[in-house]
């Protein structure tokens, strides 16, 4: 089969399109996949860099996290899906290819009124922010979240569905464009952190839950943001991996700090997680309410320009690879 492959770990004039191995045959509960499509993430862009090593059994020179696709085959004790039907779901590596195996339960059903290039920029960035801020965080009814890079694939889903569960929500840009956009789907306080990251003036400690997808250069000012038995949900690190705080703060507030990664799960963890997500997300997906946040779609030949392009940051949501196994 064809996959998006990295021939040195280094920059991305390095990627290239390469005969490589199939997956093989589905063996227990596994599904064979036959992948449409493929959405970047910069867990990809790391990986190409050699500084984010897939899981072991997982393919270290043939990124991709998410997928949308149709069923080839399935294992002899995989019974959920049939040969045939459209499925998206998140693996630790090797979705950018024509086909990928992974557990059944690591994969949803695509909704009907999507497309399959469409559903490929859902898994990764949804169910990480429903994991992140509902079933970790404990989100609720009426509560205040804050969204740090709000114009990013993952908190952009976390707006969304935020909006639509009737939670106030402030987010945070280096964008003045993206936080513009933003509004567009709800977004209630538009605070831009291009010349000043000093946002807890304008918030005061006001916030229940915050998705941070920045890291240290935030860190005192979620502190300061965050209301009393507020969670702090650390999910990136672009900002930063260290940072200095007043413990007598956490102890105070009574607050809840916790990182937390899909990647480097357990498969029970990421069956859990995409079972929380078929559960609450799909209905709302089905409907309309929320919807997948395609910023630009490449063909896989074109993906060291999908690279340069998502890590210039121009990006308002998910970039795509367009496998070319139909749509």
């Amino acid at each position: 089969m064809k996959a998006v492959y990295i021939r040195e770990f280094g920059g991305p004039e390095n990627l290239e399109i390469r005969e490589v191995e199939d997956p093989g045959d589905p063996e227990g509960n596994e599904v064979l996949v036959r992948v449409a499509a493929a959405a970047l993430n910069r867990a990809d862009l790391l990986q190409r860099k050699g500084f984010y090593p897939a899981p072991e059994g997982y393919p270290d020179r043939i990124p991709g996290l998410e997928f949308a696709g149709t069923v080839v085959a399935c294992g002899p004790s995989a019974g959920r899906f049939r040969e045939s039907d459209r499925v998206f779901g998140i693996t630790a590596g090797g979705a950018q290819a024509e086909f990928v195996l992974t557990r059944e339960d690591h994969l949803a059903p695509v909704p009907s009124n999507l497309e399959l290039v469409d559903a490929a920029a859902v898994p990764e960035a949804f169910i990480t922010a429903h994991d992140a801020v509902w079933t970790q965080g404990g989100l609720k009814e009426g509560e205040t979240l804050l969204i740090h890079a709000v114009g990013s694939g993952v908190g952009l889903a976390a707006l969304q569905i935020a909006k639509a569960k009737g939670n106030r929500v402030i987010g945070t840009s280096r964008t003045a464009e993206k936080i513009e956009d933003c509004k567009k789907f709800g977004l209630d306080v538009a605070i831009d952190t291009g010349e000043d990251s000093g946002f807890s003036a304008q918030i005061g400690n006001s916030v229940d839950v915050i998705l941070d997808l920045v890291g240290a250069s935030y860190f005192q000012e979620n502190l300061k943001s965050l209301a009393p038995k507020g969670r702090l949900m650390l999910v990136g690190l672009v900002g930063g991996r260290k940072a200095e705080f007043d413990l007598g703060t956490a102890l105070t507030k009574r607050l809840t700090i916790k990182g937390t990664v899909l990647r480097s799960r357990s498969d029970e963890e990421k069956a859990s997680a995409t079972a929380a997500f078929a559960r609450d997300i799909l209905p709302l997906l089905e409907s309309g309410s929320i919807v997948p946040n395609v910023d630009r779609v490449f063909a896989a030949e074109d993906v060291r320009e999908a690279h340069e392009y998502l890590e210039s940051n121009e990006s308002f949501g998910k970039v795509v690879l367009s496998m070319g196994n139909g749509q």
